[in-house]
C-alpha cells in the first residue's frame, strides 16, 4: 500500500475495527466527528457495551505516550497515560505497513494496562514510547539485538474479541 495520510488511515481503521466486530457478530456503533471523546466506536451485544479506541498506522508501529513524557522517564509517561484510559475501553491496533491493497491490515485487540506492559518491556526493559509490531534494536541502541513485538496473543480473532469482550464491558 502507498503511503497516504494520517487521516485516510484513521478513517480505514476504524472501518475496519468496526467491520470485523461485526463480522465476529457484535454490533459497532460508531461516532462520527471532531472532539471525539477516549473512544472511537462501541460494540455492543446484548445489554453490553464496550468502548474500543482504535489506531491506525502505516510505518509499523503506534506513537501513544510521546505527549506524556515530557518531565517523565519511559515507564512514568506510560503510567499516565494509563490513568486516562478507563476500564471500558481497549484498544484496536490496525496496521498497514506491508499489507497490499486487497489484503486486510493486521489488527491487535489490547488493553490499556497490557500496552503499558507491552511499553515498560520495550528495549529490554528500558521503555519506550512507540508500540511496534515487530522491531529489532541495532547494535547501537540501549539494548540491542532485543526483538520488541505485538504478542501473538493479541490478533483479533473471534475467541480474542470475545475475551476482550467479556472481560472489559
Amino acid at each position: 500500500m502507498k503511503t497516504v495520510s494520517s487521516w485516510h488511515i484513521g478513517v480505514s481503521a476504524e472501518a475496519f475495527t468496526a467491520a470485523q466486530f461485526a463480522r465476529y457478530g457484535f454490533e459497532p456503533l460508531v461516532q462520527y466527528g471532531a472532539n471525539q471523546p477516549e473512544y472511537d466506536l462501541i460494540v455492543a451485544k446484548g445489554d453490553k457495551m464496550l468502548k474500543i479506541s482504535v489506531k491506525g498506522s502505516q510505518d509499523g508501529g503506534w506513537g501513544l505516550t510521546q505527549s506524556y513524557k515530557k518531565n517523565r522517564d519511559y515507564h512514568e509517561a506510560a503510567s499516565e497515560w494509563l490513568k486516562v484510559h478507563g476500564q471500558k475501553t481497549i484498544f484496536c491496533l490496525v496496521q498497514f505497513k506491508n499489507v497490499n491493497d486487497d489484503e486486510l491490515p493486521r489488527m491487535y485487540l489490547a488493553s490499556p494496562a497490557e500496552i503499558v506492559q507491552a511499553l515498560n518491556n520495550s528495549r529490554a526493559g528500558n521503555g519506550e514510547t512507540v508500540l511496534r509490531e515487530y522491531h529489532k534494536w541495532g547494535d547501537k541502541a540501549i539494548a540491542p539485538g532485543t526483538v520488541d513485538k505485538i504478542p501473538n496473543e493479541w490478533r483479533f480473532t473471534k475467541e480474542r474479541a470475545e475475551y476482550m469482550f467479556n472481560t472489559y464491558a
